[in-house]
């Protein structure tokens, strides 16, 4: 499967504005975003830098519509694994582990830049990606504190975090596997993490 194509609303024929999100993602995973250009992204799609402003009005433009559609697939994604697992905390857990081990096998660019160029992005786009992660969490800590109702939620949102620590290692830990063994261990040990 191609990594990154969480920007993408169809994977197999992406648009022209979700071609250059995936290669600014790329690159600033490689670079980091402050040391790629907009000529840069654009020729890693085929055009000139100048024609990447019809979709784009700024690099940090790119970065930010990265950054929230990511968040965004996150939360709606998460929120409908839990809903179609039904009432079983560890059912719903299960779902979550594997939808957000997906994400971090297929997404590895997008990882590392939310990681690297989050605190780059504008206030108001920081704050709107920091409120979708947010609500993100809160669906993991609902099923952590249905499996762990004498932890309290401060507890299970500590331990929620360092679930997605232990996922999200993927830019770094999934090379040298194949994605099937490498999905099969993460997920095995997210839910003893999340579990214990």
């Amino acid at each position: 499967m191609d990594v990154d194509t969480a920007l993408h609303a169809d994977a197999a024929r992406p648009s022209r504005r979700e071609q250059i999100l995936r290669a600014a993602a790329q690159l600033f995973a490689e670079r980091g975003s402050r040391a790629v250009g907009v000529d840069d992204v654009g020729a890693a799609v085929g055009v000139t830098g100048p024609a990447i402003y019809r979709h784009f009005a700024s690099k940090d433009a790119m970065l930010a519509e990265m950054l929230v559609r990511i968040s965004e697939r996150l939360l709606a994604g998460g929120t409908s694994r839990v809903a179609a697992a039904g009432a079983d905390p560890l059912a719903q857990l299960r779902t979550l582990i594997a939808f957000q081990v997906d994400f971090a096998l297929d997404n590895p660019a997008l990882i590392t830049v939310h990681d690297r160029d989050l605190g780059s992005l504008p206030g108001d786009e920081a704050a709107q990606v920091r409120r979708l992660q947010r609500r993100y969490v809160e669906v993991w800590v609902a099923v952590l504190v249905a499996l762990h109702p004498t932890a309290g939620a401060p507890s299970c949102r500590a331990r929620a975090h360092a679930v997605f620590g232990l996922i999200n290692s993927t830019p770094h830990s999934a090379g040298g596997l194949p994605r099937a063994q490498m999905a099969t261990l993460l997920a095995t040990m997210a839910e003893a993490a999340a579990t214990s």
